[in-house]
């Protein structure tokens, strides 16, 4: 899986606004400052966040965003599905509408498989777990794995 630097983006900004809480929203000028976003960019970003239910905007002196919902109802797999949609697709399909022939016919249940791991990580993982610091067991045990650390 590729994680584009807008998704990173995004996730990084959405976690800033779980750690600051629901007191005031907070302005994109401190996220971008806080998480070393460029500012136009997180601009961009926060407008598709706020189109994906994942933040709320408030105008004014007062104004800025804070999460639409609890940090901890908001999972890393709601953020980037705002800002990529589904978690896993083939050439912009999801994997079960694709049609494979032949000896290439199993690779459509690889792909499915593949979602299903990227779901049971990203998907059970909360902006208030990160906030916190405070990862579930299932992650960290998958992080505990040295191999999991390799780059092939």
């Amino acid at each position: 899986m590729r994680i584009s630097a807008k998704t990173d983006y995004a996730v990084r900004a959405a976690v800033e606004l779980a750690a600051h809480g629901d007191e005031h929203p907070l302005k994109s000028e401190r996220i971008a400052q806080a998480q070393g976003i460029p500012l136009r960019f997180l601009e961009n970003i926060l407008v598709q966040l706020r189109q994906g239910g994942i933040v709320v905007s408030r105008r004014g002196a007062e104004g800025g965003y804070r999460l639409a919902e609890p940090a901890d109802s908001i999972t890393v797999a709601d953020v980037i599905r705002a800002i990529d949609g589904p978690l896993a697709a083939v050439a912009g399909e999801r994997p079960e509408k694709l049609g494979f022939e032949g000896t290439a016919e199993p690779l459509r249940d690889v792909w499915v498989a593949v979602r299903a791991s990227l779901r049971d990580v990203l998907e059970h993982v909360t902006l208030a777990d990160l906030a916190s610091g405070e990862l579930p067991d299932a992650v960290r045990a998958r992080t505990a794995d040295p191999d999991a650390w390799l780059t092939r």
